[in-house]
């Protein structure tokens, strides 16, 4: 894993915050040794998950959203670190890899114009460099059997999310994508919003439910095509649970379920389906923190689920007074999953 940057005992200790008769999940955590070589530290290792950052929003620019993703993965540490190790939930089951290096990448994105069609040919081109390096890195630590847990960057890491996962296993996988949006748009070259298409298209996508489309953000072609693939392919929307109520959150919830779980699938978060998260695509309407908690650990339970994938978050686009509340929220997400995944076991 030759473009990881590794997190290090001293990067944990600069975040944590120690005080007398606490422990913190930063003083608990693992982090691998320099002189360790990744695979064998974590074939090892006793904590079943294992914590990856994807510092980049090239897929979210290239997708003419807001820059400011490429800031959740700090700000998601420096909560992680001081979250109370007690008898809910431990540190220790936690290894921190570290980030994946998209410096190169993030560099040559910084004069280029989305509103420019040659220029978001070379976004792209780089979103399908850093796919590359997510696949990798995602397949390496599903094979050594431990459970990832992604913290974007962009919804276009999905596509990595899924194809690292279905090489892992040596098969296709199933995704339930909890978002205002599809992200199955047309395979224009890659960006945030066809992460899914790509890797349905490429045959790593078996199942996909998305749950709660925004009706007034869905395209008409993008509804006819998912309508044409019913039987691989199912969603709800928002607007019919939480405005019409013609159906309920809980039963929805059984319904994405049963139609994903019963192979192995990803758990996919767009923070952008929660109203006034600072995102690229900030919603002022949406579901509550409190039901993302619930469907998080709601489907953090199935023995089938390979990872969570928490992305978009945009801590920056915050008030500069606010802006650790975007990581604080990702920590509770965190920790229900871990809760929920050791709890069914």
């Amino acid at each position: 894993m030759e473009n990881i940057i590794r997190f290090t005992t001293s990067d944990l200790a600069q975040i944590t915050n120690y005080r007398c008769g606490e422990v913190k999940f930063g003083e608990q955590i693992q982090v691998i040794p320099p002189q360790h070589d990744v695979v064998s530290f974590l074939q090892n290792s006793e904590a079943p998950f294992v914590l990856v950052g994807i510092p980049e929003d090239i897929g979210v620019r290239a997708n003419f959203g807001r820059r400011g993703a490429h800031t959740a993965w700090e700000t998601a540490l420096q909560s992680i670190a001081n979250i109370q190790h007690n008898r809910f939930c431990k540190g220790y089951s936690l290894v921190i890899l570290g980030k994946i290096d998209v410096e190169k990448q993030m560099q040559a994105m910084e004069n280029l114009d989305f509103k420019s069609t040659e220029d978001r040919v070379i976004m792209s081109a780089l979103v399908s460099e850093i796919d590359k390096e997510v696949v990798h890195v995602i397949s390496t630590i599903i094979s050594t059997g431990k459970t990832p847990i992604i913290i974007g960057g962009g919804h276009n890491n999905a596509y990595g999310n899924i194809k690292g996962t279905a090489l892992a296993k040596g098969k296709p996988i199933n995704a339930i994508n909890f978002d205002a949006h599809s992200d199955f748009r047309i395979l224009e070259g890659r960006h945030s919003g066809n992460g899914f298409s790509y890797a349905f298209e490429e045959g790593f996508l078996q199942r996909y439910f998305i749950f709660g489309l925004h009706e007034s953000y869905t395209s008409k072609s993008v509804l006819k095509q998912l309508n044409k693939l019913q039987e691989r392919v199912l969603y709800n929307t928002y607007d019919e649970i939480k405005i019409r109520e013609e159906k309920t959150f809980v039963n929805q919830m059984e319904t994405a379920f049963q139609f994903v779980s019963k192979s192995t699938f990803g758990l996919e978060i767009d923070l952008d389906s929660i109203p006034f998260i600072p995102t690229s695509a900030m919603t002022p309407s949406g579901f509550s923190i409190e039901e993302l908690r619930r469907f998080v650990y709601f489907f953090g339970k199935s023995e089938n689920v390979a990872y969570l994938h928490i992305c978009e978050g945009a801590p920056s686009l915050d008030h500069e007074t606010n802006k650790h509340l975007t990581g604080k929220l990702i920590g509770y997400l965190v920790t229900d999953f871990i809760k929920a995944k050791l709890n069914s076991e």
